[in-house]
């Protein structure tokens, strides 16, 4: 059984962010196969189905970006996941936005939705898939530039990037890690 993790912020307001990536990811997958991620558990939002022959659990914690390794621990430790049936899907800042990046071991980076889950597994060996949102100006705050409204021609450009990341976990899912970074990075 696979956990698929999408890290994103719980408010409607927050929805329609780069920083919701993850989610985004998320619904995707769960239009795609007929999940339905209603169910309230674990700090979060879950639901269990199949994706190419294979028992997933799609989570989406609500704890918000900063303790979203709360509610993947406490998933992990329900169901006895592994590890290597993990998935986190995230938004990146140094990747071109439409792009994603697929690695099995890697550091937190700024992300800190990362930073929580890296220190609440206490391991960065896990399989990570990172959805490009750019940033190609400087000076632009952080916080405004993740959190911010998003124009029409990015959200193009990135619902791109949430479709490629959506077939990145089904090829991993269906093949394996290695076939999928081989397509997508």
């Amino acid at each position: 059984m696979y956990l698929i993790v999408g890290l994103g912020n719980p408010e409607k307001e927050y929805e329609k962010t780069r920083h919701n990536m993850g989610f985004n990811v998320i619904n995707e997958l769960a239009k795609e196969y007929d999940i339905e991620v209603t169910k309230s558990k674990f700090k979060g939002l879950y639901g269990m189905g199949t994706i190419e022959d294979n028992k997933v659990i799609l989570l989406k914690p609500q704890t918000y970006m900063n303790l979203s390794g709360e509610s993947i621990v406490e998933a992990m430790n329900f169901y006895k996941i592994t590890r290597e049936e993990l998935i986190i899907i995230y938004d990146d800042v140094d990747i071109e936005q439409g792009s994603v990046r697929i690695r099995e071991i890697g550091s937190a980076g700024t992300h800190n939705g990362m930073k929580s889950v890296v220190q609440s597994l206490s391991t960065e060996e896990f399989i990570r898939i990172r959805v490009g949102i750019g940033k190609e100006d400087s000076d632009i705050d952080m916080i405004n530039y993740v959190l911010g409204a998003i124009s029409k021609e990015d959200k193009d450009i990135l619902d791109k990037g949430v479709e490629k990341a959506k077939d990145a976990v089904i090829d991993i899912l269906k093949n394996n890690i290695d076939s999928a970074m081989n397509k997508y990075n």
